[in-house]
């Protein structure tokens, strides 16, 4: 998100200021139907939208619509905002308007994270914060065990809400050499490593013998069992474990070059 002078059409540099007294003021005016207080008034708030949206910089979301989010937030803290609550406008709208962008953050995230795991992350994060205000480590596990569950259910949690990245990011510049994420990666299943032993193994492969060899090729590849390949092929499950055992330790003779 790029910081901007102009955003949604508004010059946010010439936003004006309203002081607390004309806060009041047009406050009371709009409650009671003055629909040019009620204009007014917004666009004298919209500096507290915008020192909220600042926050969010970083998320990779469009200035403009995150803006745009913060003010259907402020908005709605207008409409629900009553002077008899004797606390300042501003302190009851920013948890509106900040509860309105996280809401337009999460919805727009192009990977769709289910309600129960969102719920639980954000437990997640309200235990971890609890914990770090006893100014302990809050490790996985003493999150975890905070909340009686699984320390991969914790992990898996964080990981469905963290923002995805995109391996075009850049992750080092100098020089005018950027340096991209997708520099970074490497497919490590197609090493030189990898297709050297596929070659010796389609080789042992090869020279095993046919049944042998059918019953690897249906245990390991179609993912059958030995009481499965027995009916198939016509032995019994016993007669299968000892081929089966038989043909790997001949295919690990062969690769290795032991006799």
């Amino acid at each position: 998100m790029l910081q901007k002078v102009v955003i949604c059409g508004v010059d946010t540099a010439g936003l004006p200021r309203l002081s607390n007294e004309e806060n009041e003021r047009l406050m009371a005016a709009l409650k009671a139907g003055d629909k040019a207080a009620r204009e007014k008034f917004i666009v004298g708030n919209m500096r507290l939208v915008l020192s909220l949206v600042k926050r969010f910089w970083a998320k990779n979301a469009n200035a403009d619509d995150v803006f745009q989010a913060g003010c259907v937030g402020l908005i709605k803290a207008i409409d629900h905002f009553d002077p008899a609550f004797r606390v300042r406008f501003s302190t009851y709208a920013v948890p509106m308007i900040l509860g309105e962008i996280k809401r337009y953050l999460r919805d727009g995230n192009s990977l769709r994270v289910s309600r129960s795991i969102r719920d639980t992350a954000y437990q997640i994060l309200k235990v971890r914060e609890k914990l770090e205000e006893r100014d302990e480590e809050a490790t996985i596990g003493k999150i975890a065990e905070a909340m009686q569950v699984r320390e991969r259910e914790v992990v898996y949690a964080l990981d469905a809400i963290s923002d995805p990245v995109s391996i075009y990011d850049p992750v080092y510049n100098k020089s005018g050499d950027t340096l991209q994420l997708m520099d970074q990666l490497a497919d490590e299943s197609q090493s030189d490593e990898i297709w050297t032993e596929r070659v010796a193994l389609r080789q042992a492969m090869a020279l095993l013998p046919e049944r042998e060899r059918k019953i690897l090729l249906l245990r390991y590849f179609e993912g059958k069992t030995q009481t499965e390949i027995s009916a198939e092929v016509g032995i019994s499950q016993a007669q299968v474990s000892r081929l089966e055992k038989n043909a790997i330790n001949s295919i690990r003779r062969d690769i290795s070059g032991d006799e």
